[in-house]
């Protein structure tokens, strides 16, 4: 076997990587990783790998790695490589897609039996174990500082660890090495609560006469009191995120201020404006503090300047997220139905609530109260609205409005008479868009039909 006997040059272009393991789940603080990884690449002109840590069968499958898949690409980082065809252990040429660690078993083997053929590592009661070094290892890393890592009073007592199990599987110590030895890797981002195994990959990286790229090891994400989020906190998958509505561009903003912060303070800042700033050295030591709060918050300011085409295309995969088929109704309707929601949402699943009842054949009412409601409605003013509405030469906002206006004035009355119980029978609901922009889009015909709907039937 060949392995690389110099240490590679300090210039080397920079090559950062996000290796997650394919259980189901991807944690908020998962994600966060991949992100400072791929502002880190971005920022240097580097190259950003996905590495999928697939080797234990048991606990692995492919819906597991689309979950990954998926919340990468909503949060919108993209992947510069994948395998080479035929050889999995070089970088750079392959088509794009992440690398599978249950693809490269046969370099695992290569790699191992390199170690014990060269005196640094052998056979335990039939694992593999790599012979550590006695002395202590200073890991000189660029977020938390200087760290000496002795061997502590139990590992002195057997200070050797396993590489490859009695089952012939490969560890991660082992894997995790070899594969960013063989892919080139330059930095390792990764959370802080990887810094204890950073001693034996050094020692690894040594034994096989490579300089270990540099490490910086980012603060761990914390719920809001302090305690440490596990996968059972609220706001600890990211998935949760896409399936509550929330716009991927202001929970990248908000995952990049865990653990950094630009100048000013400021809290609202673009992604491609993050790439332009972020640099390690700038990532703050202390643990960040997730605050659900917050993140409402910015996701309102972010929905709140959003331009029209972005909030329309993350509106209509909400609402057919919801189960509505927008694509059975006219591009131009679907559009025109969105826009009319957008100064009301502070989060996608709240467009159902402003915006289905444009994709509904029947008028459906929020509460059972307030269908009864508006069968109580006077019939004869609903009536006079309706034969109002139906001789209007142009229908749009301007004429229905004033339409309304004009038999509230001929029936001497309030124009909320009028108003609550038509918004309660073209939508269903008392609240929702602004109402007479909500006729324009409804169109006259079907205005009128629930109108109709709602004065056929016996009054309350």
């Amino acid at each position: 076997m060949t392995t690389n006997s110099v240490s590679l040059p300090d210039a080397r272009p920079v090559r950062v990587r996000f290796a997650p393991s394919p259980t189901g789940f991807l944690h908020i603080g998962g994600a966060r990783t991949a992100l400072f990884n791929w502002l880190y690449a971005r920022h240097t002109g580097g190259t950003f790998l996905l590495r999928i840590e697939d080797t234990d069968a048991a606990r692995n499958s492919q819906e597991a790695v689309e979950v990954i898949l998926t919340g990468l690409r909503w949060l919108g980082l993209d992947w510069d490589e994948g395998p080479l065809t035929g050889d999995a252990s070089a970088p750079g040429k392959g088509a794009v897609g992440p690398y599978f660690q249950s693809q490269r078993g046969d370099r695992y083997r290569e790699r191992v039996a390199w170690l014990v053929a060269n005196g640094h590592a052998y056979e335990h009661e039939g694992a593999i174990r790599f012979r550590m070094p006695r002395d202590p290892i200073v890991i000189p890393d660029l977020v938390v500082g200087k760290v000496t890592r002795e061997l502590t009073d139990r590992e002195k007592l057997e200070p050797d660890f396993v590489i490859v199990r009695s089952d012939g599987q490969p560890v991660f110590h082992l894997v995790n090495v070899v594969d960013d030895l063989d892919m080139g890797i330059t930095h390792v981002i990764r959370g802080e609560d990887h810094l204890s195994n950073t001693a034996k990959h050094i020692a690894l990286f040594r034994a096989f006469g490579v300089a270990p790229p540099e490490y910086a090891h980012i603060p761990l994400i914390l719920n809001i009191d302090g305690s440490k989020m596990s996968k059972r906190d609220k706001g600890a998958s990211l998935l949760s995120y896409i399936e509550e509505g929330f716009a991927p561009e202001a929970v990248a903003n908000y995952l990049c201020l865990l653990g950094w912060s630009p100048k000013g303070n400021r809290e609202v800042v673009s992604l491609p404006e993050v790439v332009s700033l972020f640099d390690l050295p700038q990532i703050l030591r202390h643990n960040a503090r997730f605050d659900l709060k917050k993140l409402h918050w910015l996701n309102g300011e972010y929905i709140k300047t959003m331009s029209g085409e972005r909030f329309h295309e993350l509106a209509v995969q909400a609402l057919q997220r919801m189960g509505f088929n927008t694509a059975a109704f006219p591009a131009a309707y679907v559009k025109a139905a969105v826009e009319t929601a957008k100064p009301k949402v502070k989060q996608f699943t709240e467009v159902r609530h402003f915006a289905a009842f444009y994709f509904r054949d029947e008028l459906e009412f929020d509460t059972a109260e307030l269908r009864t409601e508006l069968l109580a409605t006077d019939r004869v003013l609903l009536g006079r609205l309706r034969a109002a509405f139906a001789a209007v030469a142009a229908w749009d906002a301007k004429s229905s409005e004033a339409a309304l206006k004009a038999v509230a004035t001929e029936a001497a009355v309030k124009i909320g008479l009028l108003v609550h119980p038509l918004r309660l029978a073209v939508s269903g609901s008392p609240v929702g868009p602004s109402l007479y922009h909500a006729l324009e889009v409804l169109g006259r015909e079907k205005v009128l039909q629930r109108l109709d709907w709602v004065l056929n039937q016996a009054p309350a």
